[in-house]
């Protein structure tokens, strides 16, 4: 048996903060003396069909909790997923509907257990107990905070301060998430660093309610293909963990030596003695930052997959851009286009593949960019939506885009 203080080694282990460590030790000890699992709840809006590489971050910490013996709630949230969660927004989000929402949840219920223990995992949808308050109830919690509390959120603040437009669904969410804790009588709550205000709502709302208050743990957000925002479905820079494996392979090989490092750090399943000497050995010289991409790549398309589909994926990788083979099967990326047409820099950007505009553009005046086999020399060129496009950039690397 895994004693209370290992579990909280273990739990500890990648996460940011817990609030806190004290009431964890205490909530462990109480439910080895009742002989009872502690609920661990994490909650993920459908917003779109995929879940990606940076929901696994706290997916793992979710499978530690399940081998430590505990039950993880999988919740789904449908009904808040129709008004979206305001972190981190600087304006309001488009509301989805619930068509839309219903197909994506079920995508997810299947996804999800390419991580999770199915045997160990309740799958909750919000909407079993937000749909069935009354108005009545939607006043009462409305009255448990104030409008000044949310504003000390720095999103809402900002908005507030330019003068762009805050909705009252949007001054909602954080409180129906919390009542979500109070519905499931959660003891623990999981969520990313920008989640936070939302999960310290639950443990005060909890409060209101007459229950125990959950701990939180905040995971690190893993950063998506641009290296600069989130990794986010919304901004399209994201691997999707039911991609193809020639795609996962081809997405992470073109991500920088760095983000490969950050990777490493929060989306692989890596020892940390083995993590410490890629590390060092890509620091001294020894270890080569190409095959370093090429472990990463075949260890997180192996745990989706399998390891034929690693091996195929790496072969496939290797035969289109080491050895200057057709480009058959290269990665292909999802951009959301900017209107009907978008700046080819931008694009590239977005995409992932270039740090700025400004070195986009001056690949493509090197002549270092081609598109459709055509070389470009005009910097200023704009490409079409709803289109597919093939883009070489320098000697070896293929990428397809695809216009959203």
């Amino acid at each position: 048996m895994v004693t209370v203080n290992e579990q909280i080694e273990i739990i500890k282990h990648g996460a940011v903060e817990i609030i806190t460590e004290e009431e964890l030790k205490n909530k462990l000890n109480k439910a080895i003396k009742e002989k009872r699992p502690l609920k661990v709840k994490a909650g993920f809006d459908p917003t779109a069909p995929d879940i990606h590489l940076g929901h696994t971050v706290l997916l793992n910490k979710m499978r530690q909790f399940q081998d430590l013996g505990h039950e993880v709630i999988f919740l789904i949230g449908d009904f808040t997923g129709m008004i979206g969660d305001p972190s981190g927004k600087s304006e309001m989000r488009p509301r989805l509907t619930k068509e839309e929402v219903e197909k994506n949840a079920e995508t997810y219920k299947t996804q999800v257990f390419k991580i999770l223990d199915p045997d160990k995992t309740k799958i909750k949808f919000n909407s079993e107990w937000l749909s069935k308050m009354t108005v009545s109830d939607f006043l009462e919690l409305g009255a448990m905070q104030t409008v000044a509390r949310m504003l000390e959120r720095d999103d809402f603040k900002k908005r507030f301060d330019s003068h762009k437009e805050i909705s009252i669904l949007e001054f909602y969410y954080p409180l129906l998430q919390a009542y979500d804790s109070v519905a499931l009588k959660a003891d623990i709550e999981l969520g990313g660093t920008d989640q936070k205000f939302n999960l310290l709502m639950g443990r005060t709302i909890q409060k209101r309610y007459g229950c125990d208050e959950q701990v939180v743990i905040t995971m690190p957000l893993l950063e998506g293909l641009d290296g600069v925002n989130k990794m986010s479905k919304s901004l399209g820079n994201y691997i999707g963990i039911n991609e193809a494996p020639d795609n996962i392979f081809g997405k992470i090989m073109s991500v920088s030596d760095s983000l490969m490092i950050r990777y490493y750090e929060l989306a692989s399943n890596i020892l940390p003695k083995d993590f410490k000497e890629i590390k060092e050995g890509i620091r001294s010289g020894a270890v080569h930052p190409m095959e370093a991409k090429k472990r990463l790549a075949s260890e997180i398309v192996e745990r989706f997959y399998s390891k034929e589909s690693a091996e195929k994926a790496r072969g496939s990788f290797e035969k289109t851009f080491s050895l200057r083979q057709s480009p058959e099967d290269i990665q292909s990326i999802d951009v959301k286009w900017e209107g009907e047409k978008m700046w080819i820099p931008k694009i590239l950007t977005i995409a992932g593949i270039v740090k700025s505009n400004s070195e986009a553009k001056r690949l493509i005046l090197q002549g270092a960019v081609e598109i459709d086999g055509e070389k470009l020399s005009d910097s200023e060129i704009e490409l079409s939506n709803n289109k597919t496009y093939t883009f070489k950039i320098g000697k070896k690397r293929f990428v397809k885009i695809r216009a959203k």
